[in-house]
C-alpha cells in the first residue's frame, strides 16, 4: 500500500514532505464529528489503517463508522495510541488536558487539524468551491455536490452532515473539483483561525452572516472579521458569490481583488429568484427564461437552492442539468428529517440550534403541515444558546410552534448565572404569547410528556445539534407501543 503520499500523487496533488510523507495509519481524536467521521471513512476506503476515539459515541455517526469497518473507541485514553499511528488528526473540540492530546505532545507524534489534512492532501491543486455562512451551508453544499455529480463531474466533497444521495459526508475522487462546507468555527486548540481559511477557495459562496459561537467570538464584528479573512483568499480569477439580501454581509463585499456577484430575492441581485412559490411538498422559483422546482420546503431552502444555482452556472453547468439534479435530490439527514409517524404523530429531527434556523425551520414546517399542531422540543446545548445572548430571539423563534418543550441548559454549572439562558423567563414569554410551553428536566420525562400530550396528526420537531440522550428513538418506540 503506497500510503497517503502515493495516493495524493495519483490524484494530482502535490508531493507532501516532512511529517506527511509515507503515512499509512491515521488516528482521529474526536472521530464522531460528522466531518471527521466522513474523512476517516474515506481514508479507510483508500486502504489506510484508521482508528478513532470520541467521548460521545452515538448514532448516526457511530453506526456510519461501524458500517465502514471503523469501530470508534468510547472515551479518550493514552492506550488508544498504543499502535503509534503515523499521523494523529486532532478534532477542534479537543483541548489541553485530554489524555490523548497530552500523549501526542509528550511522545512528539505527528499531528494536525482536520482542515490542515484536507488542505494538503485533498484541496491543493484542485478547483475548490467553498460554501460558508451561519445558516444553510450543509444543505447548499449537499445540493452543489449532487448537481456536480448529476452533471457528470464526479466531484470530491466534504460536508458537515450526511446527504442522503451519497450516504456519507466526504468523498475523494480524481475530479478536478472539490466542494467543501466552510465552517467559521475555529480549527483546533493550536490553531484558532476559522476552518474555512484552510480551504483555498476558487469560488466562495457566503449565504449569510450572523452572530454565533459565543464561546470564541465576542460579537458580530468579530464574526465579520473572520469572514473578511475568508473572502480575502479568493483569487483574482475566482468568484465571490454573496447573499445580497443580508445587511450583515454587505459591508464585506466592497472588495476589488476578485469578482463579486450577489444572489437573493430582493432587487439589485445579479441572480434573483422571481415568482417564488412555497408549497407543502415542494418549492419553485424562476430565473430569466427558466423555472426551477425543488422537492424541499420553505424560503430557507429556496435561498439555499438559489446559491447552488448561481455557483453551478458559473462553473459551467446548465439550467437543465441543475433541474435534473434538483428532481432527484433527497435532502440531508437531520434537516427536517422525518424519522417516523408512529400512531399518526410525525417525529422530525432537525439540527437547528440558532434562533434564525429554528424560526425558518418552523416556518417551513408550518407550510408543510398547515393547521396541524406543531410541537417544538429544544435542547439549549451549544455554547451560544446556553448563554443569554439570544434570550429575546429564542422567544421569537418559536412563533410558528403551538407547543414548546424546553430542556434545561446543558452544562449549566459551567456558566455564571448572569450569563446563562434564563429558561424560566423564556417559558414565561412563550406562555404570554399563547404557547403551551413547559420546561421538562430529563429525556425520559420529555418523552412521557409528549406521549401523553400528542395526538394523531401532531408534528413533533426535535431541535438539537447533539444526540439529546437518544430522544428520537425513545419517542418513536413509546409512540409505537402506546398508539397501536
Amino acid at each position: 500500500m503506497a500510503g497517503l503520499v502515493g495516493w495524493t500523487k495519483r490524484l494530482g496533488g502535490t508531493m507532501i514532505a516532512g511529517m506527511y510523507s509515507g503515512i499509512k495509519s491515521v488516528h482521529f481524536i474526536g472521530v464522531c464529528g460528522t466531518a471527521m467521521a466522513s474523512v476517516a471513512a474515506a481514508l479507510k476506503e483508500k486502504g489506510l489503517r484508521v482508528t478513532g476515539s470520541d467521548q460521545n459515541v452515538y448514532p448516526p455517526m457511530s453506526t456510519f463508522l461501524l458500517a465502514r469497518g471503523i469501530e470508534p473507541m468510547n472515551g479518550y485514553a493514552e492506550s488508544n495510541l498504543a499502535e503509534r499511528p503515523d499521523l494523529v488528526v486532532v478534532g477542534n473540540a479537543l483541548s489541553r488536558g485530554n489524555p490523548e492530546v497530552e500523549a501526542v505532545l509528550d511522545r512528539k507524534l505527528p499531528y494536525c487539524s482536520l482542515p490542515e489534512l484536507l488542505k494538503e492532501f485533498f484541496i491543493r491543486g484542485r478547483r475548490s468551491v467553498v460554501v460558508a455562512g451561519t445558516h444553510g451551508k450543509t444543505t447548499t453544499t449537499s445540493l452543489l455536490a449532487w448537481i456536480f455529480e448529476a452533471g457528470g463531474l464526479n466531484p470530491s466533497f466534504v460536508i458537515g452532515g450526511v446527504p442522503e444521495n451519497f450516504g456519507q459526508g466526504a468523498r475523494f475522487t480524481d475530479s478536478e473539483w472539490i466542494i467543501l462546507e466552510g465552517d467559521e468555527y475555529d480549527t483546533a486548540f493550536f490553531d484558532k483561525r476559522s476552518k474555512f481559511v484552510h480551504y483555498l477557495p476558487e469560488v466562495a459562496v457566503v449565504n449569510n452572516v450572523e452572530f454565533d459561537h459565543a464561546d470564541i467570538f465576542d460579537d458580530l464584528a468579530a464574526i465579520q472579521t473572520s469572514f473578511r479573512r475568508f473572502i480575502n483568499l479568493v483569487p483574482r480569477n475566482g468568484l465571490l458569490l454573496a447573499n445580497g439580501d443580508d445587511p450583515n454581509l454587505e459591508p464585506l463585499l466592497g472588495v476589488t481583488h476578485c469578482p463579486v456577484k450577489r444572489f437573493g430575492l430582493g432587487e439589485g441581485n445579479a441572480v434573483r429568484a422571481m415568482n417564488v412559490r412555497l408549497g407543502a411538498t415542494a418549492s419553485e422559483f424562476e430565473l430569466p427564461s427558466f423555472k426551477f422546482h425543488l422537492n424541499l420546503v420553505g424560503e430557507l431552502n429556496v435561498r439555499n437552492a438559489l446559491a447552488a444555482v448561481a455557483c453551478a452556472r458559473h462553473c459551467g453547468i446548465s439550467n437543465h442539468q441543475i433541474q435534473a439534479a434538483f428532481a432527484t435530490f433527497r435532502s440531508v439527514r437531520r434537516r427536517m428529517e422525518v424519522r417516523g409517524v408512529p400512531g399518526g404523530v410525525t417525529v422530525v429531527d432537525d439540527f437547528g440550534h440558532h434562533p434564525t434556523a429554528i424560526r425558518e425551520t418552523l416556518r417551513a414546517l408550518r407550510i408543510k403541515y398547515g393547521t396541524e399542531r406543531i410541537w417544538a422540543v429544544f435542547e439549549p446545548r451549544t455554547n451560544t444558546t446556553r448563554r443569554n445572548v439570544f434570550q429575546r430571539e429564542l422567544a421569537e423563534a418559536f412563533a410558528d410552534a403551538d407547543a414548546v418543550v424546553l430542556a434545561p441548559v446543558a452544562r449549566a454549572e459551567l456558566l455564571a448565572p448572569e450569563a446563562r439562558l434564563d429558561t424560566g423567563r423564556l417559558i414565561a414569554e412563550l406562555q404570554t404569547a399563547g404557547k403551551q410551553a413547559l420546561l421538562v428536566d430529563g429525556v425520559d420525562a420529555i418523552v412521557n410528556h409528549l406521549v401523553s400530550g400528542a395526538r394523531g396528526g401532531d408534528v413533533v420537531c426535535v431541535f438539537s445539534n447533539g444526540g439529546f440522550g437518544g430522544i428520537h428513538d425513545k419517542l418513536l418506540a413509546r409512540l409505537a407501543t402506546t398508539r397501536t
